[in-house]
């Protein structure tokens, strides 16, 4: 029997399946799935007294918040400063699959570091930029968090933080399919969150939203991430001056590397009523003793 598929909205696509079930009888059914399309993010800028455009990066995502994933990911390489550095946003062409293409002009007096462009021309939702393999690529426009004393968060806000991002995931209910980045107070009050099929997308969404409401840093925040805690989301969190990363599953040996030399308080494993610390335990507020410390 042929399959039907049939696009919902920009994040969903819904398709006849065929579900096997435990007594060997098999169901038709319509299943919702998350979608996935590449997009290819381009630089306009003036070169030589001449308009000129470039890709820089083409990531497969999931469409929706396409010009927040565009100047977040451009802000968390270092390669954007400020909202201001930017004259426009638009995607190129009218028919939908030209919206694959967002492409940000720049102003005329925007500097471009042409060889960190280089080596972010191509990423995938599951690894995000490649070839990133020391701390060195943090060097360039990354700083330390200023106050490693603030803020503090107490352990049982962290505790609650895994079921809020649940309960706020709308199209992961739907799919199953996706990751999701999010934003909360010390207090536990969720600010914003952001789902995409790639980890770094969803943080690249989240970030950019408030670059370009001109609200960083986020020098006073929790992201909280849904899957595991890579180098490349710690690079964005420093970027963004976030204090105080949390995930729901493990940290890279190189994630936990930048927390630690770049004053970031890092939790893994925070689900169940239990978390890690693996670097910064100086912002947790501890009211008990039941979690475990895994190294400082």
């Amino acid at each position: 029997m042929a399959q039907t598929v049939s696009k919902l909205k920009n994040e969903e696509f819904e398709i006849t399946v065929h579900r096997f079930t435990a007594n060997n009888l098999i169901k038709t059914e319509t299943d919702t799935l998350a979608v996935e399309e590449p997009l290819e993010i381009r630089l306009g800028f003036s070169e030589n007294n001449k308009q000129s455009h470039k890709a820089v990066s083409i990531t497969m995502r999931t469409p929706g918040d396409d010009f927040q994933l565009a100047a977040g990911f451009l802000f968390t390489e270092g390669i954007l400063q400020s909202k201001n550095q930017i004259a426009d946003i638009k995607h190129c062409g009218k028919f939908p699959a030209q919206h694959n293409t967002v492409r940000i002009d720049l102003q005329e007096n925007t500097e471009i570091n042409f060889k960190r462009l280089e080596r972010n021309f191509y990423t995938t939702s599951s690894c995000g930029v490649c070839g990133k393999t020391s701390l060195e690529a943090l060097a360039t426009g990354a700083k330390a968090i200023r106050r490693k004393d603030f803020p503090q968060v107490s352990a049982e806000t962290i505790y609650q933080l895994p079921e809020k991002l649940r309960q706020a995931q709308t199209v992961f209910d739907k799919t199953g399919g996706l990751h999701a980045a999010a934003l909360f107070e010390t207090n536990g009050s969720l600010i914003d969150l952001r789902e995409d099929v790639g980890r770094h997308n969803a943080v690249d969404k989240l970030v950019g939203a408030r670059f370009l409401a001109d609200k960083l840093p986020l020098d006073d925040k929790v992201l909280f991430l849904s899957g595991r805690a890579s180098f490349e989301l710690l690079q964005k969190a420093v970027m963004a001056q976030i204090p105080i990363v949390c995930a729901v599953s493990a940290p890279s040996s190189l994630a936990v590397a930048a927390a630690k030399n770049f004053s970031v308080t890092l939790l893994g494993f925070v689900r169940d009523g239990r978390f890690n610390i693996y670097s910064g335990i100086e912002r947790l507020i501890v009211q008990s003793s039941r979690f475990k410390v895994h190294s400082q």
